[in-house]
């Protein structure tokens, strides 16, 4: 598995694998030809599908300038590594072929093609959670020990930039208001649900609290704000929104916080190795399933839950939302997803609790429910994997889109 880093990224949404991811690409290849008369993007599979609605031109063109550039979408057209492929073309003065380079955004802001994946820099010597408890157990460790063991010395550093930015896009998103960008005229609602919680008894502050957070997140992120992938853009909102709560209304310290970023990170870090983050690849399953599971963790060992407790809780997260679809209406990072990410952060709690009140033991691993995701995800039928052509995006089609 490679470092914590690449689960946690900062950018601008609204989505990871059509946003940041293609943008990222973008720079690289402009670094190789910025002489280049002219560009010629292609994007393939779901990255053409759900583009448009993803900004993933915007964010190409915001690189390559949009005078130079032509983007050519071809959603029906799958490359055989990943299903967001690209074809970066550059050009000279006299039209002739420069270079050309086909890549892939596999998810979390990532780029990477087959020869990528026999280069990665594996960190960890244990390629899942099984075999990481069975190590932390002989040595009385705890699993943001064994995150330090393993990460470079600058981790702590880097989680805090993490977690400064986290709080933030929380703290933004809460104080905007208006419609949300992209046709579908949808409202933000994080504003007007933080006010309203605060007339809730006691026992419901908390939760309607935790949607308001999940809510001003996601919101932030569907409108191009700065967020952390977490482990991607369109679930960026579960983490975020449960350790911003506990850290608010249970007092955690910022310390606490961070270790327990680390154990969330490396939960995902094995989603991700062992089958998969991407909505394209897997469903959303893979997105704000990883996202729930990674919170359960994180709540668990901010309560004191053991590493088998905490191992449970996250077996939950995921568990509970195994065949997740991803069918954005319209392409947009909006509905269903920004109300997923609020109820995806009450169900990570909900995991930790039961996980707490349980000695850890359990009939199903971890391990086990993140294979049983990635068989599902590859059984998904792909319309139902970020392509906007089934489900929610084809039964509600909104008559006018301006």
């Amino acid at each position: 598995m490679e470092s914590i880093k690449e689960i946690y990224r900062i950018g601008n949404g609204p989505s990871s694998s059509h946003t940041i991811g293609p943008k990222n690409a973008a720079i690289e290849f402009l670094k190789k030809n910025p002489n280049a008369k002219s560009y010629q993007v292609t994007l393939y599979g779901s990255l053409a599908a759900t583009g448009k609605g993803h900004l993933t031109d915007q964010a190409i063109i915001s690189v390559l300038s949009e005078e130079k550039t032509t983007i050519l979408w071809a959603p029906e057209t799958f490359l055989p590594f990943h299903p967001n492929g690209m074809k970066f073309e550059a050009y000279n003065e006299k039209g002739k072929l420069i270079e050309d380079w086909i890549i892939y955004s596999v998810g979390g802001g990532k780029i990477a093609d087959e020869n990528t994946e026999l280069k990665e820099f594996h960190i960890y010597p244990h390629k899942n959670i099984s075999e990481i408890l069975h190590y932390i157990n002989e040595r009385g460790l705890t699993f943001w020990e064994y995150v330090e063991k393993y990460e470079e010395k600058d981790i702590w550093e880097y989680l805090t930039k993490i977690w400064h930015t986290m709080k933030q896009s929380v703290e933004d998103g809460l104080q905007e208001e208006g419609v949300l960008p992209g046709g579908l005229h949808l409202r933000r609602k994080a504003m007007s649900y933080y006010t309203k919680s605060k007339s809730y008894k006691s026992s419901l502050i908390g939760r309607t609290s935790v949607q308001a957070y999940a809510l001003a997140v996601s919101e932030h992120n569907a409108s191009g704000g700065l967020i952390v992938t977490a482990p991607t853009c369109g679930s960026s909102g579960v983490l975020p929104a449960v350790l911003y709560h506990l850290s608010k209304e249970h007092g955690f310290s910022d310390k606490q916080i961070i270790w327990a970023l680390a154990t969330a990170g490396i939960f995902g870090n094995s989603i991700k190795f062992n089958a998969s983050i991407s909505g394209a690849e897997v469903g959303c399953q893979g997105e704000v399933g990883s996202a729930c599971s990674m919170a359960a963790a994180a709540a668990n060992q901010l309560f004191g839950g053991t590493p088998q407790q905490i191992e449970y809780a996250a077996e939950m997260g995921l568990e509970h939302h195994l065949g997740l679809t991803c069918d954005p209406i319209c392409g947009l990072v909006q509905v269903p997803c920004i109300e997923r990410n609020a109820f995806a952060a009450l169900r990570a709690l909900d995991a930790n609790l039961y996980a707490m009140m349980s000695d850890g033991k359990h009939i199903v691993s971890f391990d086990k429910v993140v294979e049983t995701m990635k068989l599902t995800g590859k059984d998904l039928p792909s319309l139902y994997k970020e392509t906007a052509e089934g489900g929610l995006a084809v039964v509600h089609k909104p008559s006018k889109l301006k």
